[in-house]
């Protein structure tokens, strides 16, 4: 199978090319290089282009099969002074590719979508079952109070696994960004009858991860702190909930995406992530322990993009396309430490 790899030269996309070629399929790699994503070209062939120059998608799709989309500005996004970047690369680049993909008669799609369309978990309240908090106010966060309260009752709440049926609720722009590329994805597949399966990933880490960058992953950001020499610095109070998931792992799960069953719905979502909640304090403290750095500070500070617990629930890609996480965190961190810049 030939494919189109969007973004094949950054981190996940270089895991991805490669699990492409052990499957014995045809990678072409797109991919911009934008210098503040890419510190060094990769070493590999690949056609350099913008995802928003309809001229360079339409040659990159000739002889495609099947696209595998995950160019994308990335980051928490919690400036204005980037909105217009964000919305330019992200909305506007899927737009471009969907409205090229109509034109070359390609009908197969994986998009690179996120947790963050989410917003804040699931979270239970004693009183009032199920409830989806608001946004964190900034009095609350000032004062250190970082746990959202039942909107009901103002009652603790008690965070949960994330469905694919919760509702969306995007908190930055990024996650904005990253949800209405979902929209514009289902929209062409209803309009081409074409088919687009949604990739939620969680919290990505592994080999090759990005450094000395503003968009790197919070793994990342601990491990560069910890080879200077530094202290990881844990924003909040450390018990934020996430799911950290491998970058191998996300890898199987794109390309069991991209060559399952072609009768599927023209729109799927599914969430992409390890099944085990660990906080941020956790991570941090792995990667000073593994690397024999500083222990971490926490500081509480917090950035109002943030959202405190999201951790996924990924039953329903385990279910329909029998996919499952082969790495524990502890496993990953092992192996991430082994790994040099």
């Amino acid at each position: 199978m030939k494919v189109l790899l969007t973004g094949g030269a950054g981190f996940i996309g270089q895991h991805v090319r490669a699990q492409l070629l052990s499957e014995g399929h045809d990678p072409v790699v797109f991919d911009s290089l934008r210098p503040d994503v890419h510190s060094t070209p990769p070493d590999l062939d690949l056609t350099i282009g913008d995802i928003r120059d309809p001229d360079a998608v339409a040659a990159a799709l000739r002889g495609v099969d099947t696209v595998i989309h995950l160019a994308a500005k990335v980051g928490l996004g919690v400036h204005l002074d980037d909105i217009d970047d964000y919305v330019s690369s992200n909305s506007l680049g899927t737009a471009i590719l969907l409205k090229q993909l109509a034109a070359a008669n390609v009908r197969n799609l994986v998009y690179a979508s996120s947790m963050v369309v989410y917003g804040e978990g699931r979270y239970e309240c004693d009183r009032h079952g199920h409830v989806a908090p608001g946004p964190r106010r900034t009095e609350d966060l000032d004062a250190g109070r970082f746990e959202p309260p039942c909107p009901i009752c103002g009652d603790q709440l008690r965070p949960g696994l994330v469905d694919e049926t919760a509702p969306t609720d995007p908190r930055n722009t990024y996650a904005a960004t990253k949800l209405n590329g979902e929209h514009l994805a289902a929209t062409w597949a209803r309009e081409t009858g074409g088919r687009v399966t949604a990739l939620r990933f969680h919290n990505v880490y592994g080999p090759g991860m990005p450094h000395n960058t503003p968009y790197a992953g919070v793994a990342s950001l601990f491990r560069s702190a910890i080879t200077r020499g530094e202290a990881p610095r844990v924003y909040e109070d450390g018990a934020q909930r996430r799911d950290f998931v491998h970058v191998h792992d996300i890898a199987t799960a794109v390309t069991t995406a991209a060559t399952s069953a072609q009768d599927a719905p023209a729109f799927t979502a599914y969430n992409v992530g390890s099944g085990t909640v660990h906080t941020i304090a956790d991570l941090a403290t792995e990667l000073s322990t593994a690397l024999n750095g500083p222990a971490p500070i926490v500081t509480g500070q917090y950035r109002l993009g943030d959202v405190r617990h999201i951790t996924a629930s990924s039953q329903r890609l385990r279910d329909a396309l029998g996919w499952k996480p082969s790495y524990d965190l502890a496993t990953g961190i092992r192996q991430l430490t082994a790994d040099r810049y």
